[in-house]
């Protein structure tokens, strides 16, 4: 047990040095190529902080655990939606300028919604399962995603922040080298670890899934959104938590699923529920007053409806 755990934490701590060092030397080496900041944070930082949930999950799918990718993938978005916008509410309220957010919380919601149409057989008698097609069609509406938010970004260059240092050639290719075994060891030791640690103690891969990997691999989105909200960025901590939702199922769940077709369980119904109405909550909260504001007692719910969430998510596992 003590060691399964061990490995749980060397995993997490693996993926998110892993992740800051490859995002850190692909924006080094980006530089060095004269690629725009724009492209940078359009690509580089915005699937580094993304890079766990990503390797988690196709660790995952790889190995044939469809529960720990949804888990991961719906537990993530949920994190980030409760958890990291509650606390970033709560630092100071969030005040968005950027009209990119008000259009970027509707398609949130579409991919909700799309996710759940795809892993619901409607039309055919068959099992609900999310296979390479629907994970093709997923990729294909990314594709889409990423090109609008560059003609967004286009006309609004301030609305992204990156880090890109002048590294020497050495340092610049061991952090993306470390960068990127950082990574595919801590996922791998991640997905193992949480599998081990749910047949020891009879727990669902769900629960695993839901809790420890999905709160583990959305540590590198707390963090930027954090820093985005002492710095009075509102924008970049709206931004970074509403395109990661999207990136997660457009992006992680498609990759999982064109790996391998990945079976749906029914139990995650409830959770894509509380994930659409908290995103509902946002957008309602954020666009019926005078200003685009999330206030801190609406902050104050979402992480109670958070805790909630988890009471529930424990007793029915």
């Amino acid at each position: 047990m003590l060691t399964q755990l061990l490995f749980l934490i060397l995993g997490l701590i693996l993926l998110i040095t892993g992740a800051n060092g490859l995002v850190d030397g692909a924006s080094a080496l980006a530089k060095k190529f004269k690629v725009s900041d724009l492209a940078i944070g359009l690509t580089i930082v915005a699937f580094g902080t993304s890079a766990p949930e990503l390797v988690v999950s196709v660790f995952a799918s790889y190995q044939n655990h469809q529960d720990i990718v949804f888990g991961n993938v719906i537990g993530s978005n949920n994190f980030n939606l409760f958890i990291i916008l509650g606390i970033t509410g709560l630092i100071t309220p969030i005040v968005v300028q950027s009209s990119t957010i008000w259009k970027e919380i509707p398609i949130s919601f579409f991919a909700i919604v799309l996710t759940y149409v795809l892993t619901h057989q409607f039309l055919v008698n068959d099992q609900n399962t999310l296979t390479r097609v629907d994970g093709l069609l997923l990729l294909s509406l990314f594709v889409l995603f990423l090109y609008y938010v560059y003609k967004q970004l286009k006309t609004d260059p301030s609305a992204v922040e990156t880090k890109a240092a002048n590294y020497s050639n050495l340092k610049t290719y061991s952090y993306v080298i470390f960068g990127l075994a950082g990574l595919v060891i801590g996922g791998r030791l991640l997905v193992t670890s949480a599998v081990d640690m749910a047949t020891t103690f009879g727990m669902s891969e769900k629960l695993i899934g839901l809790t420890i990997v999905a709160i583990g691999t959305s540590l590198p989105e707390l963090a930027t959104s954090v820093i985005a909200a002492l710095k009075k960025n509102s924008d970049i901590a709206m931004g970074n938590i509403i395109g990661s939702n999207i990136f997660n199922l457009f992006f992680i769940l498609a990759t999982s699923a064109v790996i391998r077709p990945i079976a749906y369980d029914t139990v995650f119904d409830m959770d894509l529920y509380i994930l659409a109405g908290g995103t509902l909550f946002i957008f309602i909260a954020m666009f019926t007053g005078k200003r685009k504001k999330l206030d801190r007692w609406e902050a104050a719910i979402l992480l109670i409806g958070y805790l909630g969430y988890m009471v529930y998510v424990i007793s029915n596992s």
